[in-house]
């Protein structure tokens, strides 16, 4: 009997799967890059028909704005201005997220609580605030804060608090001159406390007995901050130290800024790279990798590629600065890494007083109206709506997060914590929220980066956030485009990095199977 051996035959381009994925993602890439191109083209050439232009110069151009609140009021660049409202703006979204995250989680909780009043004081809390718009929410605790009595010449003096239709005034903790060498110590003080607690842990497994590791681990810090708020003007030392590398990074040549970005984009790459490789290991070598795999591999490799590019293109731009100076962009970052250790080294400074000082809020005469005065911390009425209303809008929605992710949780462990006499607190706190939290802490990530998002909404109250003051300095310049440029990379930046911390915390906390 004869046996037909018959040729493999080659599979067609047009049915390669493999050819067939790349190339349309390589399309999608192409449309996606010929898309932006034709709009850039189009916009270029809408400006050069109004006579309008588009660069940078007009950011370290003299700007008179005064800004209602932020670290500088009365900034002299509109560059200057515009990291004012970033910074107003990274203020609400970093104490929302914290604030938000607690009322949420405990808002959470209470509606699954068996005490009536609790449970429908959370369902109210929850379906009120989440179904009324947030900008609604915004002028209502501005128009509450409005109400109130305004500073009159009686007020004057200090209070731990004073209400008014100007905002709130506190007694608040301002730092010193010695505040960095005291959080040295401090820094200290929890890495010692991390030793010390894992000691006594070990010291509970081997007696059995309960070694109080976090009582510990506290008196280990409160024994270093006690020690550095006294012993810091002996890290003065560190002051020429931190001056001399501000002038070794004066003399620096400015080329060495891009070269830096691209060493530190290229060795990235190659570090995700082969951490990628690693995870793909097993004992008998390397799995198979798949298109998406290659696909990502080559993409980290073109990104630090890219990256390197862009340091070196845009390093040899040319910024005039508010002093008349023409500086390539290298120079620039060159300068202000250098004035930052500068300013570090004077905050180690011998005469720097106490780290921390205690003040009360003051009313003061100003003119012919009482004003708050410069002692304590003030609270306008701006931020006190935005803050209030984003972060009660976002604990609302995280609240049902919570509550879903305990649900989420069988009910069996709930009877186990039950049966070996834990209290409703201790199971929740050791048992129910450990395990929810690896189920809601993705959702809650998205409220994140809502909160951060709907802060630009602060425009509505006449807040100095980015968005605000930008839409200031466009009135003023007209540059509408580079505007929104920066707009959009601030908050992309941002909303990258949340996510980038969420899903940290995420992957960290995730079962690892055997």
């Amino acid at each position: 009997m004869a046996v037909t051996v018959r040729e493999h035959e080659k599979t067609p381009l047009w049915r390669n799967a493999a050819f067939l994925k790349w190339s349309s993602q390589l399309f999608v890439l192409l449309v996606t890059l010929g898309f932006f191109v034709i709009l850039g083209r189009q916009a270029f050439a809408n400006f050069n028909a109004s006579g309008t232009t588009f660069d940078l110069d007009f950011l370290t151009d003299p700007i008179g704005v005064f800004l209602r609140e932020g670290i500088d009021t009365e900034p002299d660049s509109s560059i200057r201005a515009l990291a004012v409202g970033a910074m107003n703006t990274l203020r609400v979204a970093f104490t929302g997220i914290i604030a938000a995250t607690i009322i949420g989680t405990l808002i959470g909780i209470g509606r699954l609580s068996s005490n009536w009043i609790v449970n429908k004081i959370a369902t109210f809390y929850i379906e009120t605030i989440r179904n009324i718009p947030l900008l609604v929410q915004i002028f209502f605790w501005q128009a509450m804060v409005i109400a109130l009595p305004s500073l009159v010449a009686a007020d004057i003096g200090e209070y731990w608090f004073k209400a008014s239709n100007k905002g709130f005034g506190f007694a608040w903790v301002s730092w010193n001159g010695g505040f960095w060498p005291w959080v040295v110590f401090l820094g200290v003080g929890i890495v010692a406390g991390g030793f010390v607690s894992r000691w006594r842990h070990r010291v509970q497994e081997e007696t059995g007995k309960s070694s109080h590791a976090g009582y510990y681990a506290a008196g280990t810090l409160a024994v270093f901050a006690i020690v550095g708020w006294f012993a810091w003007p002996l890290l003065s030392f560190v002051e020429p130290i931190l001056h001399g590398i501000a002038s070794f990074i004066d003399a620096v040549p400015a080329i060495f800024v891009p070269i830096l970005i691209a060493l530190a984009a290229l060795l990235g790459a190659a570090w995700w790279i082969r951490n990628f490789f690693e995870s793909r290991r097993t004992p008998a070598g390397f799995g198979k990798l798949t298109d998406d795999d290659w696909f990502r591999v080559i993409f980290a490799g073109i990104m630090g590629v890219i990256v390197t590019v862009i340091a070196f293109l845009v390093s040899g731009i040319t910024v005039t600065t508010v002093a008349g100076e023409v500086l390539t962009v290298a120079e620039l970052i060159r300068s202000g890494i250098g004035t930052f250790f500068d300013w570090l080294g004077n905050s180690f400074a011998a005469d720097g007083g106490q780290p921390l000082n205690f003040s009360k809020a003051s009313v003061v005469q100003r003119g012919n109206f009482a004003q708050f005065g410069d002692t304590g911390a003030v609270m306008t009425v701006p931020f006190f709506a935005v803050w209030f209303a984003v972060t009660l809008y976002t604990a609302a929605f995280i609240a049902e997060i919570v509550r879903g992710g305990i649900l989420a949780v069988s009910k069996g462990q709930t009877e186990a914590a039950q049966a070996v006499g834990l209290k409703r607190s201790q199971f929740l706190r050791l048992i129910i929220l450990p395990q929810a939290f690896r189920i809601i802490l993705p959702p809650i990530g998205n409220q994140y980066l809502n909160l951060f998002k709907n802060t630009s909404l602060g425009i509505g109250v006449a807040y100095s956030e980015i968005v605000s003051v930008g839409s200031t300095i466009l009135n003023q310049t007209g540059q509408t485009l580079p505007i929104v440029l920066i707009w959009m990379a601030f908050f992309l930046t941002g909303s990258l990095m949340i996510s980038g911390v969420v899903n940290y915390y995420n992957r960290k906390m995730m079962l690892v199977e055997r």
